[in-house]
Parts: structure tokens; sequence; C-alpha cells
């Protein structure tokens, strides 16, 4: 494996992170990397869902339609492929793109619907690593080690993504999980959180884009634990998050206020920031864009502001 410092250097403190994309024509999905990547972000990160493109296949398309920046699996669910299928894909994909691809790993949600081990998900993710490790693979291996990370929210995970991977993405959190993230895993691993944003200043508009978003959330078992562990009550968890959730989770408002929020990321320890923009229903692709084109100045991205 490479080292979360590499890896951490070669994305930068910036990056996207968009589902999105696995809803919209691969025409619209990949002129959309294209334009991400000119504007000067460093990993463009994609999920996973049972609902959305499979997302090797994805990502080899979003590869295959830029030229420097990296795509990371954020993440591909262990219930979806078996360990010996991800060890071939990220072999593929590393040597036909080397140094721009990233295997993130999680044990994802029990709601999904896929796999029989969510009550141990620790078990289960460190179980597929040992066969990961083992895979056979006889084509061409890549020159420069795949990285992978780990999806961790809780301790116990987190110690595993330390322990067994460059690092750890972690979804749907405060920079105060990511200030007692990084006490965990030390100074050498990733730490790589997502952020969602809403770059708008109407502080109505923007919250009910950020609650519908919050809501989706709270259906999840393993976020309302996560969320109780964070200190958040009842009060907070109830009719879509209160105001006190929301804004912790959501960071809404000019780009400057939505920048503010990502250096609060890097500088309680996070190497790099995943942003992810929220839209209302249906909006497509263009506010999203938009959004990452308000940020990119306010983000002093190397490239900031140029379009393609």
């Amino acid at each position: 494996m490479s080292s979360g410092r590499d890896l951490a250097n070669r994305i930068g403190p910036a990056g996207v992170w968009l589902s999105v994309l696995g809803e919209v024509p691969a025409a619209l999905g990949t002129s959309a990397a294209a334009a991400i990547e000119a504007l000067g972000y460093g990993a463009l990160w994609v999920g996973e869902s049972p609902a959305h493109k499979e997302v090797f296949t994805h990502t080899a398309l979003l590869l295959g339609a830029t030229a420097r920046i990296t795509v990371a699996t954020g993440i591909a669910t262990i219930w979806a492929r078996d360990a010996i299928a991800a060890a071939a894909a990220a072999y593929t994909l590393g040597e036909a793109f080397p140094g721009r691809f990233v295997l993130g790993l999680g044990a994802s949600h029990a709601e999904a619907g896929r796999g029989r081990g969510h009550d141990r998900p620790r078990t289960a993710l460190r179980e597929y690593l040992d066969t990961l490790d083992a895979a056979p693979y006889r084509g061409p291996r890549p020159d420069l080690p795949v990285p992978r990370v780990l999806a961790a929210l809780r301790p116990r995970m987190q110690e595993l993504a330390r322990d067994r991977a460059e690092g750890m993405h972690s979804f749907f959190v405060p920079p105060s999980h990511t200030a007692t993230a990084r006490e965990r895993l030390g100074p050498g691993p990733l730490l790589a959180p997502e952020q969602a944003v809403v770059v708008d200043r109407d502080a109505g508009r923007a919250r009910t884009i950020a609650r519908a978003h919050v809501a989706t959330r709270l259906a999840l078992r393993n976020y309302v634990n996560h969320l109780r562990a964070l200190g958040f009550t009842d009060d907070d968890l109830d009719g879509g998050g209160s105001d006190r959730l929301v804004d912790a989770l959501i960071a809404w408002g000019g780009a400057d206020t939505v920048a503010a929020r990502v250096r609060e990321h890097l500088d309680a320890g996070a190497d790099h920031v995943a942003i992810h923009p929220l839209t209302a229903p249906g909006e497509g692709l263009a506010p999203v864009l938009g959004q990452l084109r308000d940020l990119a100045p306010a983000l002093s991205l190397p490239h900031g502001g140029t379009t393609p």
C-alpha cells in the first residue's frame, strides 16, 4: 500500500462528492467531471447504492473523461461484490489510470438490503480485507499501488481504517468529529470527511434543501446512532432535524461562509474535504456545478475559476 501522506499530497485539500452523477446520462456525467477537474478540485468521490450506477464501471467512465483528477469510490459497498472481484476492478483501474484511482470500501447500511452481516460490520469488513489482500490476479498490476480508504464513523471502524488502509472517509460529520478521528488515527493516515453544502444566502431556502438531505440520513440506523454518540438528542433528530443539527452538519450561506466550514475540517485535522453540493429535487447538475464554481475562488484552488 502507498502511504496516507502520499495520497493526501496527491489529492490536495478539496474535492467533490457527488451522488447525482449516478442519476444522469453518461455524457452529462463525464462532462461534469471534466468541469470539476478544470476548476481545480483534487478528487471526485462517487458513491454506490442499489438504485445508482455500478460504481467501478462508473469510475472508469469518469477517469476516461478526465486527465488529472483522482476518482475515488466513496464508497463501494462490500455487499455488492466479493473481495476478489473488487481486487480485480481496483487493479484494472489502477493500471489503466496510474495514480488516479482510490478504492474506498465500506459496510454501507442494513437498509440497503444487501448482505447479512450488518450486525457485525467491522468483522465483515475486516474479513473482506483479508480476502482482498490474498486475491489472485494475473493481469498487469499497477506501477503505483492502489490506495484504499475505509468508510468510518465510530471508533472501532476508525481503528480498522488506521491499521488496514491508507486512511478513512467519513460522511455526515461536523468538524468536531474530524478532530476526534484525527486523534484516533494519528498523523499518518488520510482523513477525508464529506461536507454537504448549500451555497445560498437565503436561510429559509438553504435550510429547506439541507433539511431534506438530513431527513434521508435520519432514516438510516447507523447515522442515528452516530449522531446520538455526538451528543444530539431526540429533539434534534425529530421532524427532519432541528436547526441545530442541520446547521452542524450542512454548511450553508455565501461562498466565503461555506469555505470557512471546509477550513474548520482542515484545521481539525482533515487532509481533504469532499464537498457535496445539495440542490432541490430535480434541479440536475447545473446548480451543483454553479455552487462548485462559486466556491473555487473562496477555497483558493490551484486553478480555481477556470472553466472548460
